[in-house]
């Protein structure tokens, strides 16, 4: 399969980390089959998750093509970008399709990208996962890998000013062991072990992580359970639900 467009911008994405001077931790990329289909199912914390979570797979030398909304393949920038890196495309209103595109590239012996909370967590926890990342798992025979990212929200998240230009940020990405499908009885059972497994990493990032808040202003990025200033995950389910209110009457 031709790479026309994804090389690029790895190599721009690379630049950029360079400028930034960002502080990459990356461990557990060990676990990235070098060939075969395989899942890796992220946490979300920051609108750039899928740079991060991609870059994990690197030093297997895999690219990852990511499941993500449909309106970033129309837009007139992002939409050829997405489309040349052969990203999939998730419409929710016709969920089938994307899901059926995702299952044929991990057959194909693709990997594939998904943050299985679905959007960005305000609380910085782990929410509860949809089932897709597991059933592609399954249906495709493939191994599910937990990626716990942290220290990207700093960068850029829900609610907050973007920071794309903030320098030695660190960011900790971690590779969790893989997950064989065979060993579930079905989709619900892998989807709760693996939202055990992810917290756990996530946990183990947040905590090993090299930098504090600098001051009381600056606890917006740690979650409320350790101490942060952002939303408790019941606080942050409510503001979950107030958006989609807003947004169906509008």
């Amino acid at each position: 399969m031709s790479e026309l467009v994804y090389p690029p911008v790895i190599t721009a994405a690379k630049t950029m980390f360079r400028l930034l001077d960002l502080r990459l931790d990356v461990s557990g990329s060990e676990h990235v089959p070098h060939t075969g289909g395989a899942v890796l199912a992220s946490n979300h914390v920051s609108y750039l998750d899928f740079i991060f979570c991609g870059y994990g797979a690197h030093p297997a030398r895999r690219l990852v093509r990511f499941m993500a909304k449909d309106s970033v393949f129309r837009h007139r920038v992002s939409g050829p970008l997405m489309r040349g890196m052969k990203h999939i495309p998730v419409n929710r209103a016709a969920g089938a399709g994307s899901y059926a595109a995702a299952v044929g590239a991990l057959r194909r012996g693709e990997v594939v990208g998904v943050f299985p909370e679905a959007t960005i967590s305000r609380s910085l926890t782990v929410k509860d996962l949809k089932n897709g990342a597991a059933r592609m798992s399954q249906e495709a025979n493939v191994p599910l890998l937990p990626v716990a990212l942290w220290g990207t929200q700093r960068l850029w998240t829900k609610g907050r000013p973007r920071t794309l230009t903030r320098r030695h940020t660190p960011i900790t990405i971690v590779v969790g062991e893989p997950m064989d499908p065979a060993a579930y009885p079905d989709a619900t059972v892998m989807t709760a072990d693996l939202r055990t497994r992810l917290s756990a990493l996530v946990d183990r990032a947040q905590r090993e992580y090299p930098d504090k808040p600098s001051g009381p202003d600056d606890t917006w990025w740690q979650p409320a359970h350790l101490g942060g200033s952002a939303p408790t995950p019941e606080e942050a389910a409510e503001l979950d639900r107030s958006e989609r209110r807003t947004r169906s009457v509008s």
